[in-house]
């Protein structure tokens, strides 16, 4: 499905010397469901069937969290879980049930309240933050402490206003670029995950699959979902790339039984990335809630002092509120919500559930819940309204018994969808005027920097420091919001947090 724009086609004044054009025919009858008036569908271009193929779509894209959340932050024993400073683990079964739990609770809320078809969950930058640096220094129930206070710094900004207001002083141009830079970032994740691209040792940073050459069976299942979801949105049929994500699927599970390729290790290369297309075992299964509530809320500060505990406070909070921002100005203008200057409707709300993500996430020990750049698929597919994200989460709460089903779907085609909603978001390159330099370096720093750093909030750090410093610097220093300079200096902060915490012994 194409992705809508706001522009408005311009019509020219009929000549006196012709008939006038015909009246369009009478208008649709106004909406009468109680979905369609709560939800607005009919008002927003929309239908039902639309918003629930779209919270589908979403839903499929963003299931892997519910088996690589378990993953990062835990483990079936103490010798394959991050353990903590005091030798504490997670259970991923545990995990597995309270990623599925918080996601769909907070996805619902999010549509309930915000009407607008983003999913939330876990956050992956800041699970992997949390098990890779917090832990060495605290319990995970402190960590998890941490992640609720950042949560409840956000939904105070939300309530206050502030987050809107810095929302709102961020030039058009840099957040049609910040869209376009999410754009190319998912689309670098989708060839990443699916082994299109890798790393190298030796030589270049990345690499046209292994050695330059496609070796491996599912990342060529990926290439023939990629064209195959390109080809059905092009020829704009409906529900394209949710045809296109079951039918791959179904691909990759026959080429699985034929070839009995299994999951992807040292010694499988060539395997399948997190999620073996295959059903196996029981389907269902009761899900164990037991971390629910096990945070220590300033357990941290007793073990590491104020200090550091604040910096850690503070990464937090910068990552979750700027990469939020980022993500949704990508998909509200994906969706054909956003208005000129980049708002969308009931931004106030859509800013206080999302910290409210963060709150929920630590409380129950599946980390900080965001939204989901993923959504993006179900915004190609149609949907424009909060009931897709009602139907995305109750799919997650589901997830929570049906984890084997769950994780059917293989990393590959979740990719592949990836890569096509990536190129649907480049459409929004057009707004940038690369005519004026001083609007160009800013816009193609604040691009690059996502994908390349693999971080949302880092192109926007660049972006908003060197449109400050640009702007200023070429004559036009009354143009760049006060506001813009406040973030900039917090962001100077946040690049030099390491050096920052070894000069203070933090």
């Amino acid at each position: 499905m194409t992705i809508l724009d706001n522009s408005h086609e311009e019509h020219s004044a009929p000549s006196p010397r012709t008939p006038k054009p015909a009246t369009r025919g009478p208008r649709p009858p106004a909406p009468d469901s109680f979905l369609d008036r709560f939800f607005q569908i009919t008002q927003r271009g929309s239908t039902l069937a639309r918003e629930f193929r779209g919270g589908l779509v979403t839903f499929f894209t963003m299931a892997y969290i519910v088996i690589l959340n378990p993953l990062i932050l835990g483990g079936f024993s103490a010798d394959n879980a991050p353990t903590d400073v005091a030798g504490g683990w997670l259970s991923a079964a545990q995990v597995g049930a309270v990623t599925g739990l918080t996601a769909g609770v907070m996805t619902i809320l999010f549509g309930l309240v915000a009407n607008l078809p983003f999913g939330l969950a876990a956050g992956l930058g800041i699970n992997s933050f949390l098990a890779v640096s917090v832990i060495q220094e605290v319990t995970w129930a402190e960590a998890m402490g941490l992640v609720v206070i950042n949560g409840f710094l956000i939904v105070l900004f939300g309530i206050t206003g502030a987050r809107t207001a810095i929302f709102r002083a961020v030039p058009r141009e840099l957040k049609a670029a910040i869209t376009v830079g999410i754009g190319l970032f998912i689309a670098f994740i989708g060839f990443v995950d699916s082994g299109f691209v890798k790393a190298t040792t030796g030589g270049p940073p990345v690499q046209l699959g292994t050695g330059g050459s496609i070796t491996s069976v599912p990342t060529l299942v990926f290439v023939v979902g990629l064209l195959a979801m390109g080809i059905l949105v092009a020829r704009k049929v409906q529900g394209g790339l949710l045809i296109g994500i079951v039918a791959t699927t179904v691909l990759a599970a026959i080429v699985e039984a034929v070839l009995k390729i299994g999951p992807a290790s040292a010694a499988n290369p060539g395997g399948w990335h997190l999620n073996t297309p295959v059903l196996s075992g029981q389907l269902v299964s009761a899900p164990d809630l037991g971390l629910v509530g096990q945070f220590d809320l300033f357990g941290a500060f007793g073990r590491i002092g104020a200090l550091a505990a604040t910096m850690l406070v503070f990464t937090l909070v910068f990552t979750n509120f700027f990469d939020a921002m980022g993500t949704m100005t990508g998909l509200a203008k994906s969706a054909g919500v956003a208005h000129k200057d980049g708002t969308f409707p009931r931004l106030k709300s859509a800013f206080i559930v999302e910290g409210f993500g963060a709150v929920a996430g630590g409380a129950t020990s599946g980390s900080s819940n965001t939204v989901y750049i993923d959504s993006a698929a179900g915004i190609g597919e149609g949907a424009r309204t909060g009931l897709a994200s009602v139907v995305t989460g109750v799919l997650f709460l589901g997830s929570m018994f049906l984890t084997p089903l769950t994780s059917v779907v293989p990393l590959e085609v979740a990719a592949a969808a990836l890569v096509v909603v990536g190129a649907m978001m480049m459409a929004q390159i057009r707004e940038i005027k690369f005519s004026k330099f001083s609007v160009a370096l800013p816009a193609f720093l604040t691009i690059v920097t996502m994908p390349l750093s693999y971080s949302i909030a880092n192109g926007i750090g660049v972006g908003f420091i060197s449109w400050a410093i640009i702007g200023a610097a070429s004559g036009k220093a009354k143009k760049v919001h006060p506001l813009m300079w406040v973030v900039s200096a917090g962001f100077l902060v946040y690049f030099a947090r390491g050096p920052i915490n070894l000069l203070l012994g933090a």
